[in-house]
Protein backbone atom coordinates (compact mmCIF):
# COMPACT_ATOMS: atom_id res chain seq x y z
CA UNK A 1 0.00 0.00 0.00
CA UNK A 2 2.92 2.27 0.80
CA UNK A 3 4.56 1.57 -2.32
CA UNK A 4 1.04 2.59 -4.52
CA UNK A 5 0.89 5.39 -2.29
CA UNK A 6 4.47 6.97 -2.57
CA UNK A 7 3.90 6.18 -6.51
CA UNK A 8 0.87 8.48 -6.80
CA UNK A 9 2.52 11.13 -4.98
CA UNK A 10 5.60 10.91 -7.09
CA UNK A 11 3.43 11.38 -10.31
CA UNK A 12 1.72 14.47 -8.77
CA UNK A 13 5.31 15.56 -8.91
CA UNK A 14 6.97 14.57 -12.15
CA UNK A 15 3.75 15.04 -14.31
CA UNK A 16 4.32 18.99 -14.95
CA UNK A 17 7.66 18.86 -15.37
CA UNK A 18 7.13 16.39 -18.08
CA UNK A 19 4.20 18.53 -19.59
CA UNK A 20 6.08 21.81 -19.38
CA UNK A 21 9.32 19.93 -21.62
CA UNK A 22 6.66 18.29 -24.20
CA UNK A 23 5.27 22.06 -24.49
CA UNK A 24 1.96 20.98 -23.22
CA UNK A 25 2.14 23.60 -19.88
CA UNK A 26 4.52 26.23 -19.08
CA UNK A 27 6.20 25.61 -16.09
CA UNK A 28 5.39 27.46 -13.01
CA UNK A 29 8.89 28.55 -11.91
CA UNK A 30 11.44 28.96 -14.21
CA UNK A 31 14.41 26.47 -12.23
CA UNK A 32 17.60 28.95 -11.46
CA UNK A 33 20.16 28.39 -9.02
CA UNK A 34 18.34 30.57 -6.49
CA UNK A 35 15.01 28.79 -6.83
CA UNK A 36 15.90 25.32 -5.91
CA UNK A 37 12.91 22.74 -5.68
CA UNK A 38 13.88 22.88 -1.37
CA UNK A 39 13.69 26.67 -1.38
CA UNK A 40 9.56 26.27 -2.59
CA UNK A 41 8.17 24.10 0.51
CA UNK A 42 5.38 25.08 1.56
CA UNK A 43 2.54 23.01 3.48
CA UNK A 44 -0.46 21.26 1.85
CA UNK A 45 -2.66 19.05 3.69
CA UNK A 46 -2.80 15.34 2.99
CA UNK A 47 -5.54 13.76 3.90
CA UNK A 48 -6.32 9.65 3.78
CA UNK A 49 -9.87 8.53 2.99
CA UNK A 50 -10.54 5.35 4.85
CA UNK A 51 -13.56 3.09 4.84
CA UNK A 52 -16.31 4.64 7.14
CA UNK A 53 -18.78 3.02 10.01
CA UNK A 54 -21.54 3.31 7.55
CA UNK A 55 -22.43 0.33 5.04
CA UNK A 56 -25.95 -0.22 5.42
CA UNK A 57 -27.51 2.42 2.23
CA UNK A 58 -29.24 0.37 -0.41
CA UNK A 59 -27.36 0.73 -4.13
CA UNK A 60 -29.63 4.04 -4.63
CA UNK A 61 -29.03 6.35 -1.77
CA UNK A 62 -25.15 4.95 -2.31
CA UNK A 63 -25.47 6.21 -5.59
CA UNK A 64 -26.60 9.58 -4.89
CA UNK A 65 -23.94 9.94 -1.64
CA UNK A 66 -21.14 9.11 -4.67
CA UNK A 67 -22.55 12.03 -7.23
CA UNK A 68 -22.87 14.20 -4.47
CA UNK A 69 -19.13 13.46 -3.38
CA UNK A 70 -17.70 13.62 -6.30
CA UNK A 71 -19.91 16.74 -6.98
CA UNK A 72 -18.10 18.32 -3.65
CA UNK A 73 -14.95 17.28 -5.27
CA UNK A 74 -15.44 19.52 -8.59
CA UNK A 75 -16.50 22.09 -5.97
CA UNK A 76 -13.04 22.10 -3.84
CA UNK A 77 -11.37 22.04 -6.92
CA UNK A 78 -12.67 25.46 -8.46
CA UNK A 79 -12.58 26.83 -5.66
CA UNK A 80 -8.47 26.41 -5.56
CA UNK A 81 -9.09 24.72 -2.07
CA UNK A 82 -8.19 20.93 -3.58
CA UNK A 83 -5.19 20.00 -5.35
CA UNK A 84 -4.94 16.43 -5.87
CA UNK A 85 -7.74 13.68 -5.45
CA UNK A 86 -8.48 10.39 -6.08
CA UNK A 87 -9.44 6.51 -5.20
CA UNK A 88 -7.37 3.56 -5.17
CA UNK A 89 -8.02 0.68 -7.35
CA UNK A 90 -8.56 -1.71 -4.61
CA UNK A 91 -11.20 -2.60 -2.09
CA UNK A 92 -9.13 -2.57 0.95
CA UNK A 93 -9.85 0.18 4.04
CA UNK A 94 -7.98 3.34 2.25
CA UNK A 95 -10.31 4.46 -0.06
CA UNK A 96 -8.71 7.60 -1.69
CA UNK A 97 -6.46 10.80 -0.75
CA UNK A 98 -6.95 14.47 -1.25
CA UNK A 99 -4.16 17.10 -1.01
CA UNK A 100 -5.67 20.51 0.23
CA UNK A 101 -4.18 23.65 0.00
CA UNK A 102 -5.68 25.72 3.18
CA UNK A 103 -4.22 27.37 6.00
CA UNK A 104 -5.19 24.82 8.39
CA UNK A 105 -5.59 21.87 9.68
CA UNK A 106 -9.02 22.99 11.19
CA UNK A 107 -9.70 24.70 7.79
CA UNK A 108 -8.99 21.25 5.85
CA UNK A 109 -11.30 19.49 8.53
CA UNK A 110 -14.40 22.20 7.79
CA UNK A 111 -14.05 21.37 3.76
CA UNK A 112 -13.96 17.71 4.52
CA UNK A 113 -17.49 18.07 6.41
CA UNK A 114 -18.82 19.27 3.36
CA UNK A 115 -18.10 15.84 1.99
CA UNK A 116 -21.63 13.90 1.73
CA UNK A 117 -19.29 10.59 2.27
CA UNK A 118 -18.20 11.62 5.07
CA UNK A 119 -21.24 13.04 6.44
CA UNK A 120 -23.09 9.95 5.58
CA UNK A 121 -20.31 7.70 7.13
CA UNK A 122 -19.59 5.73 3.95
CA UNK A 123 -15.63 7.81 4.69
CA UNK A 124 -13.88 8.59 7.14
CA UNK A 125 -10.30 10.15 7.06
CA UNK A 126 -7.11 10.94 8.83
CA UNK A 127 -5.44 14.29 8.00
CA UNK A 128 -1.61 15.40 8.14
CA UNK A 129 0.00 18.10 7.29
CA UNK A 130 2.13 17.32 4.57
CA UNK A 131 5.52 19.55 2.88
CA UNK A 132 6.34 19.45 -1.35
CA UNK A 133 7.84 22.00 -3.33
CA UNK A 134 4.84 24.04 -5.55
CA UNK A 135 4.42 21.66 -8.69
CA UNK A 136 1.48 23.88 -10.66
CA UNK A 137 -2.14 22.21 -11.15
CA UNK A 138 -1.96 18.68 -9.26
CA UNK A 139 -4.98 17.59 -10.24
CA UNK A 140 -5.17 16.02 -13.53
CA UNK A 141 -8.68 14.62 -15.56
CA UNK A 142 -11.44 17.50 -13.93
CA UNK A 143 -13.61 18.73 -16.15
CA UNK A 144 -13.00 21.98 -17.69
CA UNK A 145 -15.63 24.43 -15.96
CA UNK A 146 -17.69 25.79 -18.54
Amino acid sequence: MKKILIAILSLAMVLPAVQAQTGKKKPVHTPTHHNKPEDRLRQYFFVMLTRGESHDQDSAAEAAVQRAHLANINKLYYEGKLKLAGPFGDDGNWRGIFIFDCASKEEAEALLKTDPAIVSGRLAYEIHPWWTAETGNFIRGVPKKN
